[in-house]
Formats: structure tokens, C-alpha cells, sequence
């Protein structure tokens, strides 16, 4: 297997050689960057470009690392057993398969995505380490080991709001997405609006990276803000001028309300365009 990019998405050669690296040493695919920079989106293409059944598992603050395994549904049995079902006398019946279980015995290679992995508590990489090391785990209900027929291509993404313990780090290929530089947005951009007028998505383009550069701000508008702000500006038909001022002036972009959310970041740039005009 080797990934060489895919039409839906815009891969940088570090990060084909990165999937390609994860690949070769069967190990998984740590992946972090700002919100936005299709981290999701590269593990899904990536399955789709291999042609790879994609198995995912969101993470969230309340996510615990033994629900990728299984869960034993001790309640639904008691209830059963109450009822006089004969489904009781198969523990099997009560065991609830996580997306680990499901990807170890799967019949063909997967891919597996554990989406946003810092959202967890501190342990929750800790307790996966064997599991994702070993590529098995026992079930002690039903008294089995549960072991990988094929390694799935792992990918793990984090938006680095908080650090991933060393030892789970040792396991995995780490990469970065950086923001895209001018070149490569305008290649990504191309993908998913190939009939948008150059003239218009050039002077869009600089209107969001003057914006993006902005010093102060809370936070940076993302790719995918990018994108929701060219599909809006498409659909609401904004001509080139609302985007250009004549003297090259800074002033408020139509529907800034997608590329800065929330009010800090508003005022914050609503007092630039203010400062900019009285300096006229």
C-alpha cells in the first residue's frame, strides 16, 4: 500500500511521505494541527484512496479507552434473565464490540481513525498503549484474547490542547500539518471550487490571510473557514469590489462572521478598520 494523493484532497509531499512512513512501520499515524487543516478529512481519504473499509471513533471528554474495546452490558442480561430469556445463557449476547474489536477481527485490512484523542483525559493514551502496540487485548467475560487477523492502518489526530504522554508518543509517526502557505491553499480551494474566478478568489485570498495575521487574535480563521467563506461569498453572488477598496485600505469583509467567531476577535478587528480609516 502507498498513498499518493487523492482528487478531493490536497496532500503535501511531508505529508505523503508521513502516511507512506506510518505504512512501512506499522505503526499509527499521529496527526496534529490547527482545527481545520483536515486532519479527519486525510484518514478518510486515505482509506478511500487505498480503498479501505474507515472505522471511526470520536473522542470526547467522557470517552474511556475500554469502550474501544467492549462493553459488557450487565444490565440488559439482569433484565433478560428476569424475563426468563434464553439469551442469557450466552454471555456473548451482552458484549458490546468497540471499534478495536471490530477493526482486530475484521476479515480484510481497515483503517481506523481515533478522531481528536487530547479531548480524552490523561490516561486514556496510556491505556491503549498494549492494545495498539501488541494488536490484542483480552476479553476477561468471555474468557478470549481478541487478536489483530490484519494490522489496521491506524490514524490518531490531536489538536494539541494538551500533551500526549511520552510512551504513547514512542509508538506512532508524528506529523504536523502546518498551515498551508498561499500555494497550496489556492490548490485546495481549486479542488473544491474549480469554477470560482480568479480574480475574485485572489482577492478573497488576501483579504482572509490579512485577516489571519491579524496580532491578537483568539483564533485564526482555519482552512475550512476559508472554504464556508468562499461558498458563502459564491451563493450571496458578492462582486469583486466588496472585497477590494480602491486606496488598498483595511476595511470589514461581507460575512466576516465566518472566518472570525467569536466577539473578541470581532472588535479586535473592527478597532483595526476603525484606526485605519481615521488615519486616512
Amino acid at each position: 500500500m502507498k498513498f499518493q494523493g487523492s482528487e478531493n484532497y490536497v496532500a503535501t509531499q511531508d505529508l505523503m511521505l508521513a502516511v507512506n512512513a506510518a505504512i512501512t512501520l506499522k505503526r499509527p499515524l499521529l496527526v496534529k494541527g490547527e482545527p481545520g487543516t483536515g486532519k479527519t478529512m486525510l484518514a478518510e481519504e486515505v482509506a478511500s484512496a487505498l480503498k479501505l473499509p474507515l472505522l471511526q471513533w470520536h473522542i470526547k471528554s467522557t470517552t474511556k479507552a475500554q469502550q474501544g474495546l467492549y462493553e459488557y452490558d450487565a444490565v440488559s442480561r439482569l433484565r433478560d434473565s428476569q424475563l426468563g430469556d434464553e439469551r442469557v445463557k450466552d454471555i456473548h449476547n451482552y458484549i458490546v464490540k468497540g471499534v478495536l474489536w471490530q477493526a482486530f477481527t475484521a476479515d480484510e485490512p481497515v483503517a481506523l481513525l481515533i478522531d481528536e484523542i487530547d479531548k480524552a483525559d490523561i490516561e486514556f493514551p496510556n491505556d491503549l498503549l498494549r492494545e495498539l502496540d501488541r494488536m490484542e487485548f483480552y476479553c476477561y467475560e468471555t474468557h478470549e484474547m481478541i487478536r489483530a487477523k490484519h494490522r489496521p492502518l491506524v490514524f490518531i489526530t490531536s489538536n494539541n490542547e494538551k500533551e500526549l504522554p511520552d510512551a504513547f508518543l514512542r509508538r506512532c509517526f508524528f506529523h504536523y500539518i502546518k498551515f498551508p502557505e498561499a500555494e497550496t491553499m489556492q490548490r485546495i480551494v481549486d479542488v473544491h471550487f474549480p469554477t470560482l474566478k480568479k480574480e475574485l478568489l485572489a482577492a478573497a485570498m488576501k483579504t482572509f490571510y490579512d485577516v489571519r495575521n491579524l496580532p491578537g487574535l483568539k483564533k485564526k480563521p482555519s482552512t475550512s473557514e476559508l472554504l464556508d467563506w468562499l461558498k458563502l461569498l459564491m451563493a450571496e453572488d458578492i462582486p469583486l469590489e466588496a472585497l477590494q477598496s480602491a486606496d488598498s485600505k483595511v476595511s470589514v469583509p461581507p460575512l466576516v462572521g465566518a472566518l472570525l467567531k467569536n466577539e473578541q476577535d470581532t472588535s479586535l478587528f473592527e478597532k483595526l478598520v476603525f484606526m485605519n480609516q481615521r488615519n486616512r
